[in-house]
């Protein structure tokens, strides 16, 4: 009898799944978009400015219908801008990544705008691979692998242009200091950002 149920209950999760992705739909399409990144560092010893970039890539969108959940994927080249100042002397770091970002999203359907506008929420994580230079005036060092977490929202207008504003929290540490002062003391710094894109969907 166990046997039975346990079969009849795969059954019945495989039909579930089976509706679920023959119902679901799939787009993708061009993503672009401005960074505005600040550099946080674990000791007060030097200071960061706000340094704007810019990102391009492509965006992959999964919906499930009815229950309003969406998950999308893109590949994005990124320009992450840093200026550092440390007793009166300014380091500038223009680093490039290929970010990967994951963002799983709650869609609002609102009556009578839901064909016009659909907001929604998303959160994930990503993950950013610096395909520029390490070394920074023999001072300091970027990682090569970036993680963070992702708090965003967005407009889906017309079913196909999404504007997006995300959060980026850095999880691991983007930047470290190398030279006998600061290196010594142990100073790491944090990518913190703020994204904003606007995308086609076909």
């Amino acid at each position: 009898m166990k046997s039975i149920k346990a079969i009849m209950l795969v059954l019945a999760f495989i039909v579930s799944a089976t509706t679920f992705t023959a119902d679901a739909q799939f787009r993708f399409g061009p993503k672009v978009g401005l960074t505005v990144n600040d550099m946080h560092f674990n000791k007060s010893v030097l200071d960061a400015d706000n340094q704007t970039g810019w990102t391009a890539g492509v965006m992959g969108e999964f919906t499930i219908p009815v229950i309003g959940i969406s998950a999308d994927l893109s590949a994005m080249y990124v320009r992450r801008n840093a200026k550092f100042l440390a007793e009166q002397e300014i380091s500038k770091d223009n680093r490039s990544y290929i970010e990967l970002p994951l963002n799983f999203r709650y869609n609002f359907s609102l009556p009578l705008i839901s064909k016009v506008v659909v907001p929604y929420l998303g959160v994930g994580p990503s993950v950013s691979f610096l395909t520029s230079r390490k070394n920074i005036h023999d001072a300091y060092r970027n990682r090569s692998v970036d993680w963070a977490l992702n708090f965003g929202f967005g407009l889906r207008f017309l079913s196909h242009i999404d504007i997006n504003a995300r959060y980026g929290l850095g999880l691991t540490k983007a930047v470290r200091a190398t030279d006998d002062e600061y290196g010594k003391a142990g100073i790491e710094g944090k990518n913190r950002y703020w994204t904003i894109t606007a995308a086609y969907l076909f």
